[in-house]
C-alpha cells in the first residue's frame, strides 16, 4: 500500500520515460483506480521513437508511423502533458513546462508541483563551431530528420538527372557523413544501399556516379562492436566504394563545400551530422548534481545522488556500471541499458513509494549489432562475432524483439515480409515539409520557404 497520495512527474517520453511510466501504471493499478496515484508524462512529442529503426525508415523499409509508438495509447492511466520542461526546481519540487497552449496563451511556463521526478530527458545532437554546419547540416536523431534525409538524397539524384551543369551534378551526387557510430554508419549503410537501387530507374545517374564518404576523428568507427568487426566494417563499406576517412575532422561546410582537416574539399548539398550527443540542456536548468560531462549524478538504485525522490537513467544519468571490475565506471548511454535501467527505476519508486528496500541496477553489457543495408550487417554479442547475412538477420531478429508493443512487432514483420516480395519504393515526398506551399500560390499569395515556428506542428 502507498503510504500517501503521490504525484510522480515523469519528464521526456522516450525509452526511460515511456517504459518507467509504463512499468509504473502495471505496479500501481490499484493505486491509480483508489486515485492515490498520479503519473504525469511530460513530452514534446506524442510518440516514443525507436531509434535503432530510422536507418531503415530512412530506406524507406519501415513506414515513418511504424517506428513510432503512441503514448496516449500504451500509457492510458497516465496524464499525457504534450510541452517541454524548462527547469526544474527540485528543492521546491516543481517543474517549469511550456506547451502550445500556453504558447497561444502568453502566460509563460506553467509549474507542476510533483512529489517524485523522473527526469528521462534523453540527449540532443552535439555539434561543434563549423561554419555552414548550421545553415546546411542535417541531424539524424528524429523520424522527421531521417525521412527528411531520404526525401532530400532522392531529390539530389533528381537534381542531376536533369542539370546540364557538371558542377551541380557532382555537388549533387556527394554525399558526406561525418561520425562513425551507429548512427552514422548505419544512415550511411542503407541510404547508400537505397540510391544505388534506385539508380535503375535514371537514365543518365550510375552508381559510380555517386561519392558517399565518411567522416570519422577517431582511429575507428563501430567501437561498441569491438575493433575486429569495425576494421572489417572500413574494408566492407570501402568495397561498397564508400571513402572512408579516419582520424578526419569536417573543418567547414560553408558555400556547400565540405572542407576536411586532411586537406580535402567536396562540393556537396550533403552534410548529415552525427558525430556524438550531449545531455539535454535542461539539466543545467536545474538544482540537481551533475558530474563534469553535464549528466545527472546517480546511484545504482537510479536515484540522483543526494536529492531524495529524484531518479534518472538512459542518457541523462550517470549510472556506476557494478558489473565492471574497475571503480568509478559508468554503464554506457544506450537503448540497451535504458530499457532495463527503466525497469529498475520503477520498480524503485514503488518499492519507494511502500517502504520497501530499493534493488541495485546491474546488467552486463550484452554486445552490439548494427546493419550495414540489406543483407549487410556486423555483431558482437556475448563474445560471438558474425558479419554479413547472419549479422544482419540478428540485427533485425534483436531489435523486432525489442520494439514495444505487438502491434508495431506485427506492422514490421509485415512490411519486412512484403519487402522481399516486392520491389522498393523510392518515392520522395519532400513537399510534406511545406504542405501549405501550393495552396498559397493557388490563393494569389507568395509561398513561404520558412519552416514554421514549431517545426513539428502544422505550418
Amino acid at each position: 500500500m502507498v503510504k500517501e497520495r503521490a504525484r510522480i512527474l515523469v519528464v521526456g517520453g522516450g525509452y526511460v520515460g515511456m517504459y518507467t511510466a509504463l512499468r509504473l501504471q502495471r505496479r500501481l493499478k490499484r493505486e491509480l483506480d483508489r486515485g492515490e496515484v498520479e503519473i504525469t508524462v511530460v513530452t514534446p512529442d506524442p510518440y516514443m521513437t525507436y531509434q535503432p529503426f530510422l536507418p531503415e525508415a530512412a530506406a524507406g523499409a519501415i513506414s515513418p508511423r511504424h517506428v513510432v509508438v503512441p503514448l496516449r495509447r500504451v500509457l492510458d492511466r497516465c496524464r499525457i502533458l504534450i510541452g517541454e520542461a524548462t527547469a526544474v526546481d527540485h528543492a521546491k519540487r516543481t517543474a517549469t513546462v511550456t506547451t502550445l497552449a500556453t504558447e497561444e496563451e502568453g502566460t509563460g511556463g506553467q509549474r507542476l508541483s510533483y512529489d517524485e521526478l523522473v527526469l528521462a530527458l534523453g540527449s540532443v545532437s552535439r555539434t561543434l563551431p563549423v561554419p555552414g554546419l548550421a545553415d546546411h547540416g542535417i541531424g539524424f536523431k528524429t523520424v522527421e530528420e531521417a525521412i527528411g534525409l531520404r526525401n532530400h538524397v532522392i531529390e539530389q539524384m533528381d537534381i542531376a538527372s536533369s542539370t546540364r551543369d557538371p558542377a551541380i551534378r557532382d555537388a549533387a551526387l556527394t554525399f558526406v557523413f561525418v561520425g562513425g557510430g551507429f548512427a552514422g554508419v548505419e544512415a550511411l549503410g542503407e541510404l547508400e544501399d537505397m540510391a544505388r537501387y534506385a539508380t535503375r530507374y535514371y537514365h543518365n545517374v550510375q552508381p559510380e556516379d555517386m561519392k558517399w564518404i565518411l567522416v570519422e576523428a577517431s582511429e575507428r568507427i563501430l567501437p561498441e562492436v569491438g575493433e575486429e568487426m569495425g576494421r572489417y566494417t572500413v574494408t566492407e563499406l570501402r568495397r561498397r566504394n564508400i571513402d572512408v576517412r579516419l582520424e578526419t575532422r569536417l573543418e567547414s561546410c560553408a558555400d556547400r563545400v565540405a572542407v576536411l582537416s586532411d586537406g580535402a574539399r567536396f562540393p556537396t548539398r550533403t552534410v548529415v551530422w552525427t558525430a556524438g550527443v550531449k545531455p539535454h540542456p535542461v539539466l543545467a536548468a536545474s538544482d540537481l548534481p551533475r558530474n563534469g560531462r553535464g549528466r545527472l549524478t546517480c546511484t545504482a538504485e537510479l536515484s540522483v545522488d543526494g536529492a531524495p525522490h529524484a531518479w534518472a537513467a538512459g542518457d541523462a544519468a550517470a549510472v556506476p556500471d557494478v558489473t565492471a571490475g574497475e571503480p568509478g565506471r559508468e554503464c554506457a548511454p544506450n537503448a540497451q541499458h535504458a530499457v532495463r535501467q527503466a525497469k529498475v527505476l520503477a520498480d524503485n519508486i514503488v518499492h519507494s513509494l511502500r517502504g520497501e528496500p530499493l534493488e541495485t541496477y546491474e546488467h552486463a553489457y550484452a554486445g552490439s549489432v548494427a546493419s550495414l543495408g540489406l543483407h549487410k550487417g556486423v555483431a558482437h554479442v556475448y563474445g560471438r562475432k558474425l558479419k554479413g547475412y547472419p549479422a544482419w538477420f540478428m540485427h533485425r531478429a534483436y531489435h523486432l524483439s525489442r520494439v514495444p508493443t505487438f502491434n508495431r512487432k506485427a506492422r514490421v514483420l509485415a512490411e519486412w515480409t512484403l519487402a522481399g516480395l516486392f520491389k522498393r519504393e523510392i518515392v520522395s515526398l519532400g513537399s510534406l515539409e511545406h504542405p501549405r506551399a501550393e495552396f498559397e500560390l493557388a490563393a494569389g499569395g507568395k509561398p513561404s520557404l520558412d519552416p514554421p515556428p514549431n517545426p513539428k506542428g502544422s505550418s
